[in-house]
């Protein structure tokens, strides 16, 4: 398999049947499969996962029982790809998941596909949302002393031995920062592309609803952040 496409959906039953539409139009190669992780949703989503992949595909599932967070599904599918390629994206549409092919293209072009890191870099966001990500993209930056832009973007790409190389990943949505930071840490290079970012087409962000929620989630970020760099640091 040349490339595994894992797909966190938590409670995304209404945005499942445009997913799968649109990986059945685009993942058409044999050598490429798409994961779709039913991260402990408790809506109808298990029941509409079960009837879109009723018939054999290259789009799979794999269900975690109870939500551990958003980093902590995408593990479970990382851990079930087969793929040399690895990676993943999000379920709820605002960026296309066949972006993922042309993420791979430029595995497929390069001299070192066994040194990059692609991520996408995201256009087309609300103001708000952009002046947050440039603060914190600022703040990573210094703090690791590295560039780091858009960290959050997708969709994410990497070799399989990259992800056989990590040790304690965070289970939250840390998971961004934290395989950024590896790849960087680690000397691979990081390629970026641009990527469109719409609306949602169904349901609302499980986390991003009001500033409230972005500084929680800064607040969280930093921790993180402070403990990665001691860390790393430490290893150094």
């Amino acid at each position: 398999m040349r490339l595994s496409l894992v797909i966190p959906c938590y409670n995304e039953a209404k945005n499942l049947p445009l997913l799968v539409a649109r990986l059945r139009g685009t993942f058409v190669r044999d050598d490429i499969e798409a994961i779709l992780v039913d991260n402990g949703s408790t809506d109808d989503s298990p029941a509409v996962l079960a009837a879109l992949l009723a018939e054999p595909s290259r789009i799979r599932s794999v269900r975690v029982e109870k939500n551990q967070g958003y980093g902590f599904g995408i593990l479970s599918g990382l851990t079930a790809a087969t793929g040399d390629i690895i990676g993943w994206t999000h379920a709820d549409m605002q960026t296309d998941p066949a972006d993922a092919l042309r993420a791979l293209e430029i595995f497929e072009t390069s001299k070192h596909p066994d040194a990059l890191f692609v991520k996408g870099r995201r256009h087309g966001r609300p103001f708000a949302d952009v002046v947050f990500t440039v603060g914190m993209s600022m703040f990573e930056t210094l703090l690791m002393r590295r560039r780091m832009w858009d960290i959050n973007a997708q969709p994410t790409l990497f070799p399989r031995a990259f992800f056989a190389t990590w040790r304690e990943p965070p289970h939250d949505f840390s998971l961004d920062l934290f395989a950024y930071y590896q790849a960087l840490h680690r000397g691979l290079t990081v390629a970026r592309f641009p990527v469109r970012f719409g609306e949602r087409a169904h349901g609302s962000s499980h986390w991003n609803v009001n500033w409230q929620a972005k500084l929680r989630f800064i607040r969280r970020t930093v921790d993180y952040s402070l403990r990665l760099r001691k860390d790393l640091s430490r290893t150094a």
